[in-house]
């Protein structure tokens, strides 16, 4: 049985939760590799829809085991806050692993990362504030503090104080703010220790040994390709790795034991944030689209930036992720529309570029190249195979497949778990 990567291909909420879930009664695990609660999943099971910010998508999945990954940075209030209320639903979330390695966000990095950015003014990164890239920062910086040292009272205690004499320094002197007293942020953490302590596994090695048994394991990217930390529109990136390089890094295994490469797609695109976005719309078609396609974000609610379905990125995650399949989903938030474009080269300062600009300020430059496609006025909700859907919307689908460089192997038309029209097999 394979190892099956789903990651974004663009900048994010292309659906991967659903594609996630779709293969979700396929697979033993489903592994999440990278980020934190600065993104979410909603998924629609049975009309019931379910917006997950820390939890593998996989946990609604019976049978299935979640796997919180190394890769990923943990807010315990936020975690657990899920699994109440999953509980709650009647979801049995005891399946759930979490990494000893897994760092953990103090209160202090959201603090701190709400005063950088008022800091930074009109210089901002457009973070969800959730503590996300100090937290990563820390890991670099070797300051970290990981889920196992919930587990060791004198070390934690260490640790933070190690952190927060140089973190107290900056609030003070250069945000203005108030001092933050290490033993009391000690004490919020080791609250949790006990909690966490049954769902604490050496999640590496439990993945290597179900793989060697021919279990399936599916892993899930927080983020997406355009926000990757390295291969993203940098700064305006998340602070970890979205792209398939990270599923192996994040969570353990050796990138030989990866089968599949599977990467989801908006029929058009979206963006949050700050930073460059060749097709975005910024008059009444994109709020169309934006109220059709309900693009507003699962974890802050905030407006997503609305745009046209950009080849040029599809080409570049395509390279850049080894990808062996896309899932285009939202094909029906395009039903109406008299003409779609589709953006499949850019022009920089009057030369044709038809590959992502290797220089940030030439993206930034870059203005959408597009060729038009008749649109489609039937409901296409209800269909579940690629011959009948309406002339025009097959060649728009066939049209995409041959711009991306990669097969488009289902599509999603519809929010809920059965609208899918699946052209090639997955597994």
């Amino acid at each position: 049985m394979p190892a099956v990567i789903v990651l974004g291909t663009q900048w994010g909420d292309e659906g991967k939760g659903k594609a996630t879930d779709q293969l979700g009664s396929e697979v033993d695990y489903v592994v999440k590799f990278n980020g934190g609660n600065n993104a979410g999943h909603t998924v629609v099971v049975d009309g019931e829809k379910f917006a997950l910010h820390l939890l593998p998508s996989g946990i609604l999945s019976k049978g299935v085991t979640p796997v919180i990954g190394n890769g990923v940075v943990i807010d315990l209030q936020v975690l657990f806050q899920e699994l109440e209320e999953l509980n709650e639903r009647g979801i049995d979330t005891s399946r759930l692993r979490i990494s000893s390695n897994a760092h953990i966000i103090p209160s202090y990095n959201k603090v701190l990362d709400g005063a950088t950015e008022k800091f930074l003014g009109d210089r901002k990164i457009g973070t969800t504030g959730r503590g996300i890239g100090p937290t990563y920062a820390d890991k670099m910086n070797r300051v970290g503090i990981r889920v196992q040292d919930l587990f060791d009272e004198s070390i934690l205690r260490k640790k933070v104080r190690a952190a927060l004499e140089q973190k107290n320094h900056l609030l003070t002197t250069m945000y203005g703010a108030a001092k933050i007293d290490p033993e009391i942020i000690a004490d919020e953490l080791l609250a949790y220790a006990e909690r966490v302590r049954p769902y604490v596994i050496d999640s590496a090695l439990m993945l290597n040994e179900a793989l060697d048994r021919g279990e399936m394991v599916l892993f899930e990217a927080g983020q997406a390709t355009m926000l990757d930390v390295d291969h993203g529109t940098y700064p305006f990136v998340t602070s970890s790795s979205a792209t398939a390089g990270g599923a192996c890094t994040g969570s353990g295994i050796g990138p030989t034991r990866i089968d599949r490469v599977i990467g989801v797609a908006k029929a058009y695109s979206t963006r949050v944030g700050e930073g460059p976005y060749p097709t975005e719309l910024l008059d009444e078609v994109g709020e169309q689209l934006r109220q059709a396609g309900g693009e507003f974000g699962t974890t802050t609610g905030r407006p997503r930036r609305t745009g046209w379905y950009d080849a040029v990125v599809a080409r570049y995650s395509s390279r850049v992720n080894g990808l062996t399949d896309i899932v285009l989903t939202k094909l029906d938030v395009l039903t109406g529309f008299p003409q779609i474009p589709v953006c499949v080269a850019y022009d920089v300062d009057g030369v044709r570029v038809e590959e992502m600009p290797d220089h940030q300020t030439d993206f930034h430059h870059a203005k959408p190249i597009y060729e038009y496609f008749p649109g489609w006025s039937e409901d296409i909700t209800k269909v579940r195979s690629f011959a009948e859907l309406p002339a025009n919307a097959r060649a728009y689908v066939e049209a995409l497949e041959k711009l991306s460089g990669c097969r488009i192997s289902v599509i999603g038309n519809g929010p809920g778990r059965e609208a899918a029209i699946v052209r090639h097999s997955l597994i």
